[in-house]
Protein backbone atom coordinates (compact mmCIF):
# COMPACT_ATOMS: atom_id res chain seq x y z
CA UNK A 1 0.00 0.00 0.00
CA UNK A 2 2.45 2.17 1.09
CA UNK A 3 4.97 3.64 -1.90
CA UNK A 4 8.54 4.25 -2.15
CA UNK A 5 9.09 7.98 -3.16
CA UNK A 6 11.67 8.67 -5.30
CA UNK A 7 15.07 8.99 -3.91
CA UNK A 8 15.77 12.51 -6.17
CA UNK A 9 13.08 14.20 -4.17
CA UNK A 10 13.90 15.91 -1.01
CA UNK A 11 12.70 14.63 2.53
CA UNK A 12 10.04 16.78 4.80
CA UNK A 13 8.92 15.41 8.00
CA UNK A 14 6.07 16.87 10.15
CA UNK A 15 3.81 15.64 12.93
CA UNK A 16 0.83 16.61 15.17
CA UNK A 17 -0.34 15.96 18.73
CA UNK A 18 -3.41 13.45 18.35
CA UNK A 19 -6.47 15.79 19.31
CA UNK A 20 -8.68 13.65 17.23
CA UNK A 21 -11.05 15.01 14.65
CA UNK A 22 -9.43 17.60 12.52
CA UNK A 23 -10.84 21.22 11.64
CA UNK A 24 -10.30 23.99 9.87
CA UNK A 25 -7.66 25.54 11.47
CA UNK A 26 -5.55 22.47 11.04
CA UNK A 27 -6.76 21.98 7.13
CA UNK A 28 -5.08 25.53 6.25
CA UNK A 29 -2.30 26.07 8.43
CA UNK A 30 -1.08 22.64 8.07
CA UNK A 31 -2.76 20.05 6.19
CA UNK A 32 -3.74 21.61 3.00
CA UNK A 33 0.47 21.98 2.49
CA UNK A 34 1.19 18.84 3.37
CA UNK A 35 -0.84 17.53 0.45
CA UNK A 36 0.76 19.96 -1.81
CA UNK A 37 3.81 18.94 -0.71
CA UNK A 38 3.28 15.04 -1.92
CA UNK A 39 3.86 16.42 -5.45
CA UNK A 40 7.50 17.62 -4.81
CA UNK A 41 8.74 16.34 -1.10
CA UNK A 42 9.26 12.71 -0.16
CA UNK A 43 7.03 13.46 2.52
CA UNK A 44 6.98 11.94 6.17
CA UNK A 45 3.55 13.02 8.54
CA UNK A 46 3.58 11.23 11.93
CA UNK A 47 1.11 11.26 14.92
CA UNK A 48 2.99 12.78 17.74
CA UNK A 49 1.05 9.75 20.33
CA UNK A 50 4.31 10.27 22.63
CA UNK A 51 3.82 14.06 22.96
CA UNK A 52 0.56 14.10 23.83
CA UNK A 53 1.81 12.30 27.25
CA UNK A 54 3.96 15.39 27.92
CA UNK A 55 1.12 17.31 28.77
CA UNK A 56 -2.10 14.29 29.03
CA UNK A 57 0.18 11.76 30.88
CA UNK A 58 -3.09 11.42 33.64
CA UNK A 59 -5.40 10.52 31.26
CA UNK A 60 -3.73 8.96 28.04
CA UNK A 61 -7.33 6.95 27.49
CA UNK A 62 -8.06 8.88 24.75
CA UNK A 63 -4.97 8.92 22.80
CA UNK A 64 -5.81 5.52 20.60
CA UNK A 65 -8.83 6.77 19.35
CA UNK A 66 -7.55 10.00 18.47
CA UNK A 67 -4.98 8.91 16.55
CA UNK A 68 -7.41 6.94 14.26
CA UNK A 69 -9.98 9.65 14.06
CA UNK A 70 -6.95 12.20 13.35
CA UNK A 71 -5.58 9.79 10.10
CA UNK A 72 -8.79 9.40 8.97
CA UNK A 73 -9.56 13.20 8.85
CA UNK A 74 -5.28 13.37 7.20
CA UNK A 75 -6.46 10.67 4.54
CA UNK A 76 -9.71 12.37 3.72
CA UNK A 77 -8.46 15.52 3.13
CA UNK A 78 -5.78 14.13 0.39
CA UNK A 79 -2.83 12.77 2.51
CA UNK A 80 -1.86 9.56 -0.12
CA UNK A 81 -0.08 6.55 1.62
CA UNK A 82 1.51 5.76 -2.30
CA UNK A 83 2.94 9.05 -1.76
CA UNK A 84 3.92 10.23 1.62
CA UNK A 85 4.86 7.64 4.87
CA UNK A 86 2.19 7.96 7.39
CA UNK A 87 3.09 6.70 11.00
CA UNK A 88 3.02 6.72 14.89
CA UNK A 89 5.81 8.29 16.67
CA UNK A 90 6.00 5.37 19.49
CA UNK A 91 5.43 2.42 17.36
CA UNK A 92 8.94 3.33 15.99
CA UNK A 93 11.08 3.30 19.09
CA UNK A 94 14.33 4.57 17.69
CA UNK A 95 12.77 8.05 17.99
CA UNK A 96 13.29 7.08 21.79
CA UNK A 97 16.66 5.65 21.50
CA UNK A 98 18.10 8.94 19.60
CA UNK A 99 16.23 10.88 21.99
CA UNK A 100 18.48 9.59 25.43
CA UNK A 101 21.45 9.64 22.83
CA UNK A 102 21.25 13.34 22.37
CA UNK A 103 20.32 14.04 25.69
CA UNK A 104 24.20 12.78 26.87
CA UNK A 105 25.09 15.86 24.81
CA UNK A 106 22.21 18.31 25.13
CA UNK A 107 22.65 21.35 27.77
CA UNK A 108 20.10 21.88 30.21
CA UNK A 109 19.64 25.73 30.08
CA UNK A 110 19.04 24.99 26.19
CA UNK A 111 15.73 23.31 27.24
CA UNK A 112 14.93 25.63 29.74
CA UNK A 113 15.40 28.45 27.11
CA UNK A 114 12.54 27.20 24.86
CA UNK A 115 9.81 29.92 24.44
CA UNK A 116 7.17 27.63 24.79
CA UNK A 117 8.67 26.15 27.83
CA UNK A 118 7.13 28.72 30.08
CA UNK A 119 4.63 29.86 28.49
CA UNK A 120 2.72 26.44 28.41
CA UNK A 121 3.36 26.35 32.26
CA UNK A 122 1.73 29.65 32.52
CA UNK A 123 -1.02 28.81 30.42
CA UNK A 124 -1.76 25.16 31.71
CA UNK A 125 -1.45 25.84 35.40
CA UNK A 126 -4.22 23.58 35.99
CA UNK A 127 -1.58 20.79 35.22
CA UNK A 128 1.84 19.47 36.87
CA UNK A 129 4.25 20.17 33.93
CA UNK A 130 7.11 19.86 36.55
CA UNK A 131 8.24 16.95 34.69
CA UNK A 132 11.38 15.48 32.71
CA UNK A 133 9.08 14.62 30.01
CA UNK A 134 7.85 18.10 29.44
CA UNK A 135 11.20 20.06 29.77
CA UNK A 136 12.19 17.66 26.96
CA UNK A 137 9.91 18.17 25.05
CA UNK A 138 11.94 20.02 22.70
CA UNK A 139 14.96 17.25 22.78
CA UNK A 140 12.60 14.37 21.99
CA UNK A 141 10.81 17.02 19.29
CA UNK A 142 14.53 17.17 17.76
CA UNK A 143 14.69 13.44 17.88
CA UNK A 144 11.81 12.88 16.19
CA UNK A 145 13.09 14.81 13.37
CA UNK A 146 16.59 13.72 13.08
CA UNK A 147 15.90 10.42 13.17
CA UNK A 148 14.96 10.65 9.61
CA UNK A 149 17.69 13.27 8.42
CA UNK A 150 15.19 15.19 6.55
CA UNK A 151 16.35 18.13 4.27
CA UNK A 152 13.24 20.07 5.12
CA UNK A 153 10.68 21.11 8.48
CA UNK A 154 7.68 22.58 7.42
CA UNK A 155 6.44 25.10 9.68
CA UNK A 156 4.52 28.10 10.11
CA UNK A 157 6.86 31.51 10.70
CA UNK A 158 5.71 31.75 14.07
CA UNK A 159 7.46 27.96 14.66
CA UNK A 160 10.71 28.97 13.12
CA UNK A 161 12.69 29.44 15.97
CA UNK A 162 11.22 25.90 17.52
CA UNK A 163 13.74 24.35 14.60
CA UNK A 164 16.68 26.39 15.60
CA UNK A 165 17.50 23.91 18.88
CA UNK A 166 16.86 20.90 16.42
CA UNK A 167 19.96 22.34 14.21
CA UNK A 168 21.47 23.69 17.29
CA UNK A 169 21.59 19.75 18.61
CA UNK A 170 22.39 18.40 15.24
CA UNK A 171 25.56 20.69 14.87
CA UNK A 172 27.01 20.27 18.31
CA UNK A 173 26.37 16.43 17.93
CA UNK A 174 28.59 16.30 14.45
CA UNK A 175 30.97 18.33 16.47
CA UNK A 176 31.70 15.90 18.75
CA UNK A 177 31.36 12.47 16.23
CA UNK A 178 31.93 13.76 13.49
CA UNK A 179 35.87 14.70 13.50
CA UNK A 180 37.42 12.93 10.55
CA UNK A 181 41.48 14.26 9.79
CA UNK A 182 40.73 13.31 5.81
CA UNK A 183 37.56 14.88 5.55
CA UNK A 184 38.41 17.81 3.30
CA UNK A 185 40.68 16.03 0.54
CA UNK A 186 38.20 12.85 0.75
CA UNK A 187 35.00 15.32 -0.13
CA UNK A 188 36.87 17.73 -2.64
CA UNK A 189 38.14 14.33 -4.44
CA UNK A 190 34.50 12.80 -4.09
CA UNK A 191 32.78 16.11 -5.72
CA UNK A 192 35.59 16.77 -8.52
CA UNK A 193 34.16 13.20 -9.58
CA UNK A 194 31.22 14.80 -9.94
CA UNK A 195 32.55 17.61 -12.40
CA UNK A 196 34.16 20.75 -12.03
CA UNK A 197 31.50 23.14 -11.88
CA UNK A 198 29.87 20.98 -9.17
CA UNK A 199 33.38 21.05 -6.87
CA UNK A 200 33.38 25.02 -7.84
CA UNK A 201 30.05 25.91 -6.70
CA UNK A 202 30.13 23.42 -3.56
CA UNK A 203 33.26 25.51 -2.36
CA UNK A 204 31.83 28.54 -3.09
CA UNK A 205 28.51 27.79 -1.29
CA UNK A 206 30.87 26.41 1.80
CA UNK A 207 32.38 29.65 2.04
CA UNK A 208 29.11 31.71 1.81
CA UNK A 209 28.55 29.93 4.82
CA UNK A 210 31.24 29.87 6.81
CA UNK A 211 32.30 33.51 6.04
CA UNK A 212 28.65 34.96 5.93
CA UNK A 213 26.18 31.89 7.45
CA UNK A 214 24.90 32.13 3.89
CA UNK A 215 21.51 29.22 4.92
CA UNK A 216 20.19 29.86 1.15
CA UNK A 217 23.67 29.24 -0.58
CA UNK A 218 24.11 25.91 1.79
CA UNK A 219 20.83 24.64 1.34
CA UNK A 220 20.87 24.56 -2.32
CA UNK A 221 24.32 22.78 -2.26
CA UNK A 222 23.00 20.35 0.31
CA UNK A 223 19.95 19.50 -2.12
CA UNK A 224 22.46 19.08 -5.48
CA UNK A 225 24.05 16.81 -3.85
CA UNK A 226 21.66 14.75 -1.43
CA UNK A 227 19.78 14.22 -5.29
CA UNK A 228 22.77 13.15 -7.13
CA UNK A 229 21.90 9.17 -7.61
CA UNK A 230 26.13 8.45 -7.99
CA UNK A 231 26.40 9.17 -4.42
CA UNK A 232 25.98 6.49 -1.61
CA UNK A 233 24.44 7.32 1.36
CA UNK A 234 27.68 8.01 3.04
CA UNK A 235 29.65 9.76 -0.01
CA UNK A 236 26.88 12.32 0.71
CA UNK A 237 26.84 12.20 4.15
CA UNK A 238 30.64 13.21 3.96
CA UNK A 239 30.35 15.44 0.95
CA UNK A 240 27.94 17.47 2.97
CA UNK A 241 29.46 17.64 6.09
CA UNK A 242 32.54 19.09 4.47
CA UNK A 243 30.24 22.18 2.81
CA UNK A 244 29.26 22.66 6.62
CA UNK A 245 32.98 23.03 8.18
CA UNK A 246 34.67 19.66 7.94
CA UNK A 247 32.57 17.31 9.79
CA UNK A 248 30.69 14.38 8.70
CA UNK A 249 26.98 15.10 8.68
CA UNK A 250 26.04 12.80 10.41
CA UNK A 251 22.87 14.62 11.63
CA UNK A 252 22.50 17.04 9.16
CA UNK A 253 20.93 20.41 9.88
CA UNK A 254 17.38 20.72 8.34
CA UNK A 255 16.06 23.72 7.13
CA UNK A 256 13.00 25.09 7.82
CA UNK A 257 10.39 25.15 4.68
CA UNK A 258 8.14 28.20 5.60
CA UNK A 259 4.64 27.88 4.72
CA UNK A 260 1.72 30.16 4.04
CA UNK A 261 0.50 31.16 7.59
CA UNK A 262 -3.63 30.57 7.82
CA UNK A 263 -4.87 33.83 9.45
CA UNK A 264 -8.42 31.35 9.87
CA UNK A 265 -9.81 32.87 13.28
CA UNK A 266 -12.17 30.94 15.64
CA UNK A 267 -15.78 31.72 15.87
CA UNK A 268 -14.74 34.21 18.75
CA UNK A 269 -11.95 36.07 17.17
CA UNK A 270 -9.78 33.97 19.32
CA UNK A 271 -7.03 31.26 17.23
CA UNK A 272 -9.52 28.38 16.29
CA UNK A 273 -8.71 25.73 18.85
CA UNK A 274 -10.83 22.76 19.95
CA UNK A 275 -10.08 23.49 23.87
CA UNK A 276 -11.70 27.00 22.98
CA UNK A 277 -14.82 25.19 21.69
CA UNK A 278 -14.71 27.78 18.70
CA UNK A 279 -14.06 25.18 15.84
CA UNK A 280 -15.79 23.65 12.32
CA UNK A 281 -14.53 20.04 12.34
CA UNK A 282 -13.84 18.80 9.00
CA UNK A 283 -16.73 16.37 9.73
CA UNK A 284 -19.12 19.07 10.73
CA UNK A 285 -22.43 19.01 9.26
CA UNK A 286 -24.02 21.07 6.59
CA UNK A 287 -26.16 22.58 9.38
CA UNK A 288 -24.37 23.24 12.07
CA UNK A 289 -21.60 25.06 9.38
CA UNK A 290 -24.80 27.01 9.07
CA UNK A 291 -25.39 27.77 12.50
CA UNK A 292 -21.93 28.33 13.36
CA UNK A 293 -21.01 30.83 10.83
CA UNK A 294 -24.45 32.48 11.08
CA UNK A 295 -23.91 32.81 14.61
CA UNK A 296 -19.79 34.40 14.84
CA UNK A 297 -19.12 37.17 15.76
CA UNK A 298 -18.65 40.52 13.65
CA UNK A 299 -16.75 44.20 14.18
CA UNK A 300 -18.44 45.06 17.43
CA UNK A 301 -18.92 48.70 16.30
CA UNK A 302 -21.93 47.00 13.57
CA UNK A 303 -24.42 47.12 16.62
CA UNK A 304 -26.87 48.09 14.12
CA UNK A 305 -27.68 47.03 10.34
CA UNK A 306 -26.65 50.57 8.98
CA UNK A 307 -23.58 50.75 11.10
CA UNK A 308 -20.52 51.06 9.01
CA UNK A 309 -17.95 48.84 10.21
CA UNK A 310 -14.27 47.50 9.06
CA UNK A 311 -13.66 43.96 7.85
CA UNK A 312 -9.85 44.08 9.34
CA UNK A 313 -11.34 44.50 12.57
CA UNK A 314 -13.98 41.46 11.90
CA UNK A 315 -12.77 37.59 12.71
CA UNK A 316 -15.51 36.69 9.46
CA UNK A 317 -12.90 38.24 7.16
CA UNK A 318 -10.33 36.04 7.93
CA UNK A 319 -12.68 33.22 6.22
CA UNK A 320 -12.89 35.68 3.10
CA UNK A 321 -9.34 35.77 3.04
CA UNK A 322 -9.27 32.21 3.00
CA UNK A 323 -12.70 30.94 0.67
CA UNK A 324 -13.23 34.43 -1.16
CA UNK A 325 -11.37 35.63 -4.49
CA UNK A 326 -10.45 39.16 -4.51
CA UNK A 327 -14.00 40.52 -6.51
CA UNK A 328 -15.65 38.86 -3.51
CA UNK A 329 -13.34 40.41 -0.68
CA UNK A 330 -13.71 43.83 -2.96
CA UNK A 331 -17.75 43.60 -2.53
CA UNK A 332 -17.56 42.78 1.00
CA UNK A 333 -14.86 45.59 1.89
CA UNK A 334 -17.20 48.16 0.19
CA UNK A 335 -20.55 46.92 1.76
CA UNK A 336 -19.12 46.66 5.20
CA UNK A 337 -17.53 50.00 5.16
CA UNK A 338 -20.53 51.95 3.83
CA UNK A 339 -23.37 49.43 5.62
CA UNK A 340 -24.69 48.19 2.61
CA UNK A 341 -24.77 45.21 3.55
CA UNK A 342 -25.55 43.47 6.73
CA UNK A 343 -22.83 40.60 8.48
CA UNK A 344 -25.83 37.99 7.32
CA UNK A 345 -25.15 38.51 3.66
CA UNK A 346 -21.52 38.86 4.63
CA UNK A 347 -21.90 35.33 5.84
CA UNK A 348 -23.60 33.71 3.17
CA UNK A 349 -20.93 33.03 0.73
CA UNK A 350 -18.84 31.63 3.32
CA UNK A 351 -21.41 29.16 4.33
CA UNK A 352 -21.89 27.93 1.10
CA UNK A 353 -17.63 27.72 0.50
CA UNK A 354 -17.22 26.10 3.38
CA UNK A 355 -20.01 23.38 2.56
CA UNK A 356 -18.35 22.72 -0.75
CA UNK A 357 -15.05 22.35 0.62
CA UNK A 358 -16.13 20.01 3.45
CA UNK A 359 -18.65 17.91 1.01
CA UNK A 360 -16.11 15.65 -0.70
CA UNK A 361 -13.71 15.15 2.01
CA UNK A 362 -16.66 13.95 4.46
CA UNK A 363 -17.96 11.68 1.73
CA UNK A 364 -14.32 10.06 1.78
CA UNK A 365 -14.66 10.07 5.47
CA UNK A 366 -17.58 8.12 5.04
CA UNK A 367 -15.50 5.73 2.44
CA UNK A 368 -12.25 5.15 4.57
CA UNK A 369 -14.86 4.08 7.60
CA UNK A 370 -16.67 1.60 5.50
CA UNK A 371 -13.57 -0.23 5.11
CA UNK A 372 -12.60 -1.62 8.26
CA UNK A 373 -9.26 -1.84 9.27
CA UNK A 374 -7.64 0.51 6.18
CA UNK A 375 -6.53 2.90 8.70
CA UNK A 376 -4.34 0.44 10.69
CA UNK A 377 -3.15 -1.01 7.69
CA UNK A 378 -1.79 2.57 6.41
CA UNK A 379 -0.20 3.11 9.76
CA UNK A 380 1.08 -0.52 9.61
CA UNK A 381 2.82 0.11 6.37
CA UNK A 382 3.87 3.52 7.33
CA UNK A 383 5.65 2.70 10.72
CA UNK A 384 7.41 -0.22 8.54
CA UNK A 385 8.98 2.20 6.09
CA UNK A 386 9.49 5.19 8.78
CA UNK A 387 11.32 2.22 10.96
CA UNK A 388 13.81 1.07 8.61
CA UNK A 389 14.91 4.92 7.65
CA UNK A 390 15.01 5.57 11.70
CA UNK A 391 17.17 2.37 11.68
CA UNK A 392 19.86 3.56 9.36
CA UNK A 393 20.37 6.88 10.81
CA UNK A 394 20.85 4.87 14.40
CA UNK A 395 23.63 2.37 13.10
CA UNK A 396 25.42 5.23 12.13
CA UNK A 397 24.43 7.09 15.51
CA UNK A 398 25.74 3.97 17.55
CA UNK A 399 28.79 3.74 15.77
CA UNK A 400 30.14 6.66 16.19
CA UNK A 401 29.18 6.73 19.54
CA UNK A 402 31.07 3.75 20.20
CA UNK A 403 28.20 1.72 21.24
CA UNK A 404 29.48 -2.08 20.79
CA UNK A 405 26.68 -4.61 18.68
CA UNK A 406 26.85 -8.02 19.88
CA UNK A 407 25.46 -9.60 17.06
CA UNK A 408 27.31 -12.44 15.32
CA UNK A 409 28.50 -10.38 13.11
CA UNK A 410 30.32 -8.44 15.48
Amino acid sequence: MTGTPSAAKARVLSGMRPTGLMHLGHYHGALKNWVALQSTHDCFYFVADWHALTSHYDDPSVIARATFEMVTDWLAAGLDPERSTIFVQSQVPEHAELTVLLGMITPLSWLERVPTYKEQQENLKERDLATYGFLGYPLMQSADILVYRPEYVPVGEDQAAHVEITREIARRFNHFYGKQTDLEARATALLRQLGEPVLRAASAARTAWLERGDREAIAAARQSIHVTRVLSDDERELAEGWLTGARRAILPEPSVLLTPTSKLLGLDGRKMSKSYGNAIDLREPPESVEKKIRGMKTDPRRARRTDPGNPDDCPVWTLHEVYSDEARRAWVRQGCTSAEIGCLECKQPLIEAVKAELAPMQARIREIEAKPGYVRDVLAQGCARAQRAARDTMERVRDVMGLARLDASS
